[in-house]
C-alpha cells in the first residue's frame, strides 16, 4: 500500500505565513494526482512535505501506513524528479541513473538489472555512456526519470518537470510521464501551474489557491462542474468568459440580463442549477467558456434570445477554428476572484466603470465574421456556469452553494 495521506496539513513560516494551511488530501494507491494553481498557490511546498524537504507545522502526513512527520527523507521510500533534472554533469548517463542505488549499497549486478531496464523504458539505452551535456533537454528529463525509476520507490513526485523543454517537446513528455506511469502503476504526485498538463496527465487534479485546496475532481468534473469561480476561470484554455448578469423569471425558467441583451435559459438551466430559484431578480455571475459561443450562422436554428451581438474586434485563424475576440454592452466581472487569476497571467483588470466585455469564441472555420462586424453569437445554454458574486461559489443546489469548496 502506497498511498499519500495529508491530514489536516499546514506548513506555517516564522514570520507567519502560512504557505499550506489546513490540506486534507488522500492520493490513492497508484493514482496520478495532480497538483495545479498559481504562482506562491502552495503546491511545491505541499510536495516538498512530503519528500521530507519542508518540516510540517501541523498536521499529519502518512505514506502507506506509516506516519512520516519526522521521517527522514532518505528513508521515506520516494523518488523525486525536479525541474532542473538534478543531474551529476561529470557522470555518465549510466552513472547518474545508478546513483542512488549505489548510495544505497544494491549490489552491482542488481544495479546493472535496473539501470538496464530504466534505459529500455526510456530509449536511452544507446546513450547510456554520454555525459548530461550531450543530451537534448527531453533526453536530460528521461535520465531524470530513470534515476528515480530504478529505485522502484513507493511513490514519485514529480516538481513541474517540463517546465525547462520547449512546447512540443513539453507534449511529447507529457504523453511519456502518462504512459511510464501506467505501465509502473506507482502512485504519483505531480505540481504544474500549467492547467493543460493538470486536465491532460492527472487522474484526478487538485487545484490550490493561496494554501487552501480549492477541489479535487476528476478532470472532466472540474472542467463541467468548477465548484467556485476561481476553479472555473482558471480551468480551460482560454478561460472561461465571465460577465455580470441579473436573473429575471422567464417563460417558465429564467432571463439572463446583460446590458442591454436578455439572454434566455429555459426550464432546462433550472434544473440543472436548481440553486438558481435563490436567485430571481438578484445579480449572478455567468460564466460562458468559448466552444460554447459559435457564429450564429453556422450554428442554426437558435433563436434570437439565445443570442448575443457583439463587434468582432478579432479574428484569429488557427485553421480547425477561429478565436473571435468580440465586445458585448455588458459589464465584466470584477471580483478578487477574477483579479487574482488575470494577475496570474501578467494582466492588470481595473473598473473603469465602462459596461464593455470583451468574451473569446472558439467558432468553426465557416465562420465568415471579420473584424469590424456587429453580428449575433450563439450561446449554448446548456453549457453555462453561475457563481453567487459575493461568495463566488458555484450555483448548482442548496448544499453546496454555501461551501465554495468541494472534493470527488
Amino acid at each position: 500500500m502506497s498511498e499519500v495521506k495529508f491530514e489536516q496539513v499546514s506548513k506555517i513560516y516564522p514570520d507567519g505565513t502560512r504557505a499550506v494551511n489546513v490540506l486534507d488530501l488522500e492520493v490513492e494507491d497508484g493514482e496520478f494526482m495532480v497538483l495545479v494553481g498559481p504562482s506562491g498557490c502552495g503546491k511545491s511546498t505541499a510536495l516538498r512535505m512530503v519528500a521530507g524537504l519542508e518540516e510540517i507545522s501541523e498536521g499529519v502526513l502518512r505514506i502507506g501506513d506509516r506516519v512520516v512527520n519526522h521521517v527522514a527523507s532518505k528513508d521515506r521510500d520516494i523518488a523525486m524528479v525536479f525541474q532542473s533534472y538534478a543531474l551529476y554533469p561529470h557522470l555518465s548517463v549510466y552513472e547518474n541513473i545508478a546513483f542512488g542505488l549505489r548510495v544505497q549499497k544494491v549490489p552491482k549486478d542488481e544495479v546493472d538489472k535496473r539501470v538496464t531496464e530504466a534505459a529500455k523504458i526510456l530509449g536511452l539505452e544507446e546513450f547510456l555512456k554520454r555525459k548530461p551535456r550531450a543530451l537534448s533537454g527531453g533526453q536530460r528529463q528521461r535520465v531524470a526519470m530513470g534515476r528515480a525509476i530504478v529505485r522502484k520507490p513507493s511513490a514519485f513526485l514529480m516538481d513541474e518537470p517540463l517546465s525547462n523543454l520547449d512546447a512540443k517537446l513539453r507534449v511529447q513528455m507529457r504523453s511519456e510521464i502518462g504512459r511510464l506511469q501506467r505501465d509502473l502503476d506507482t502512485t504519483t504526485i505531480y505540481v504544474t501551474h500549467d492547467q493543460v498538463e493538470a486536465m491532460t496527465m492527472g487522474d484526478r487534479v487538485a487545484v490550490m489557491r493561496k494554501g487552501e485546496l480549492q477541489q479535487v475532481a476528476t478532470p472532466q468534473d472540474l472542467y463541467d462542474q468548477p465548484v467556485n469561480l476561481f476553479v472555473g476561470g482558471f480551468i480551460g484554455s482560454p478561460a472561461m468568459n465571465m460577465l455580470e448578469a441579473t436573473l429575471e423569471r422567464h417563460n417558465g425558467g429564467f432571463a439572463a440580463v446583460l446590458g442591454d441583451q436578455r439572454l434566455s435559459l429555459g426550464e432546462h438551466v433550472v434544473s440543472e442549477h436548481p440553486g438558481l430559484q435563490r436567485y430571481d431578480g438578484k445579480k449572478v455571475i455567468l460564466g460562458i467558456r468559448p466552444e460554447d459561443l459559435e457564429d450564429s450562422e453556422v450554428a442554426q436554428g437558435r433563436a434570437e434570445d439565445e443570442c448575443l451581438r457583439g463587434e468582432v474586434k478579432l479574428r484569429e485563424a488557427l485553421g480547425s477554428e477561429i478565436m473571435v475576440h468580440f465586445a458585448v454592452n455588458a459589464r465584466p466581472a470584477l471580483t478578487d476572484d477574477v483579479r487574482e487569476l488575470a494577475k496570474d497571467v501578467g494582466e492588470e483588470i481595473t473598473d473603469d466603470g465602462e459596461s464593455n466585455a470583451v468574451l473569446v469564441g472558439r467558432f468553426e472555420p465557416r465562420s465568415k465574421v471579420r473584424e469590424g462586424d456587429t453580428v449575433p453569437v450563439a450561446v449554448d445554454t446548456r453549457s453555462l456556469h453561475f457563481f453567487d458574486p459575493e461568495t463566488g461559489a458555484g450555483i448548482y443546489d442548496q448544499a453546496n452553494l454555501a461551501k465554495g469548496t468541494r472534493s470527488t
